[in-house]
């Protein structure tokens, strides 16, 4: 495949064929290497065919092979010539990341990690099919899809600080409960406060170091400070809608013109296009109710451990959903649809979006580690408006597949190398810990180098894993 190097850390692949807009890739030449291994610059070119694209196809430094899209990919469409597709979006609808930070220091817990990670893992239910101990009746269920953390935190599941500090305030709007299909919402029902399985995680950190104090400090954030970080999306719910809007797609515009039939899209303006948008949201609002009500559970637990935590929530970003956005198009303002499968929104200084306690700095930008290795605090930037439609990378990206990592590790010898390392694991089975070993992603500092080196966000803060719960 031609590639073409613009500058540092940024590739082009030229337009041509059936290709809309060129492919651009922000990477470093160690991760190209990686990217190379899979389809993911074949998938960065097929997007580009689709209709009403803007500007070019984006892969970022933690892309890697997806459905339809690769995951690390960004995509901006038309809203009168575009199209809104499910796999510009993923299956895990608002699979994201929540940032808590406490009142406590490091050696708060050193001594207490056990004691935290087996009180947490009693407390919140997770694994693949996982019930969860809190019940919902239908009507509110309803309520829950339509308006997201906010009602969750309206009965007594934390405070309105909580939605204050998510993307959205804990609500995407334009949310529908009646596009969610009665398959999902039978599957989501008794979900809701799960973490689930993959490389979903509930992890105990703390500050191991800080880039840039000022920002820092608008964060709430200092050294040795302990952090609880929750990664989890909208559960089966999400995935049923997702599989439900394929079909329909498929059924009324078919994939024969498309380079492939993952790619199946749906006119943003037509009726099927809002209800697919309908029901993302509310699979989007499912997610973000799912991690208040974990968020809730994590301070009953560790309030009993330690009677004077003060837990309070830092950002809540979004990974895989598609946002009516405004973006400069050659020049002018306009509202676009932009996907973002597997990356993180990356707002600068100044956008209304930005929570008003950050708009002077910037979004908080959240990029989790994987299982042993430091996540990071970044911060948006003006820089990633202009380059990625304001995106920013989700974590490291993975370089093997769950069916190689358990032909090549075992989950009790990862459990040893993480406990040597001074990090209590606590997971569901062995084989999700050889599954999400560090090893089978990309080397998360590379990762965060390059997207600081461009300035589509900026480091804030290094944060190093205590305790580690998995489903």
């Amino acid at each position: 495949m031609k590639l073409k190097k613009l500058s540092e850390n940024i590739y082009e692949i030229p337009k041509e064929g059936k290709m809309n807009v060129l492919g651009r890739v922000y990477a470093s030449e160690k991760i190209l290497d990686a990217i190379k291994q899979d389809k993911t610059l074949e998938q960065v070119k097929n997007v580009a065919c689709l209709p009403g694209i803007l500007n070019a196809s984006i892969a970022l430094a933690d892309a890697h092979q997806g459905y339809g899209f690769s995951i690390g990919g960004v995509a901006a469409f038309d809203m009168g010539k575009g199209v809104i597709s499910p796999g510009g979006v993923g299956y895990d609808i608002n699979c994201s990341v929540r940032l808590l930070r406490t009142n406590l220091s490091k050696k708060d817990i050193l001594e207490n990690k056990k004691k935290v990670v087996e009180a947490l893992y009693r407390k919140i239910p997770s694994g693949v099919g996982r019930g969860s101990k809190f019940q919902l009746t239908r009507q509110e269920l309803n309520k829950v899809l339509e308006r997201g953390a906010k009602y969750i935190v309206e009965k007594g599941y934390g405070m309105e600080e909580d939605y204050l500090h998510m993307e959205e305030e804990g609500c995407l709007k334009g949310a529908d409960a009646s596009k969610v299909s009665e398959r999902a919402i039978k599957r989501g029902i008794g979900q809701l406060g799960t973490l689930g399985a993959g490389n979903h995680f509930l992890e105990v950190q703390y500050v191991d170091e800080i880039f840039d104090m000022k920002i820092a400090k608008a964060f709430g954030l200092k050294k040795d400070q302990v952090t609880i970080m929750i990664h989890c999306g909208s559960r089966v719910l999400g995935h049923q809608v997702a599989s439900d809007y394929i079909k329909k797609m498929e059924e009324k515009y078919g994939f024969k013109d498309l380079p492939d039939r993952e790619l199946i899209n749906a006119p943003i303006k037509s009726q099927l296009g809002k209800d697919y948008y309908s029901a993302m949201a509310a699979a989007v609002n499912f997610a973000f109710a799912n991690k208040q009500l974990i968020t809730h559970w994590i301070r009953e637990e560790m309030e009993i451990l330690f009677p004077k935590i003060k837990i309070d929530v830092v950002y809540d970003v979004c990974h895989n959903i598609a946002k009516f956005e405004k973006h400069f198009v050659e020049g002018e303002m306009k509202e676009i649809c932009v996907h973002r499968k597997g990356a993180t929104r990356s707002f600068g200084p100044g956008r209304t979006e930005v929570p008003k306690a950050y708009r002077d700095v910037g979004q908080p930008v959240l990029i989790p580690g994987s299982m042993g290795t430091a996540s990071y605090v970044l911060v948006g930037t003006k820089k990633a408006e202009e380059l990625t439609w304001g995106s920013t990378v989700h974590g490291a990206g993975r370089v093997s597949s769950r069916s190689k990592a358990l032909k090549t590790l075992r989950g009790e010898e990862v459990k040893k190398r993480l406990s040597e390392k001074g990090i209590e694991i606590k997971a569901g089975s062995w084989k999700s810990l050889a599954e999400e070993a560090p090893e089978v992603y990309k080397d998360i500092d590379e990762v965060v180098r390059v997207v600081d080196e461009l300035g589509i966000s900026k480091k804030v803060a290094r944060l190093k894993p205590l305790a580690v719960m998995k489903g």
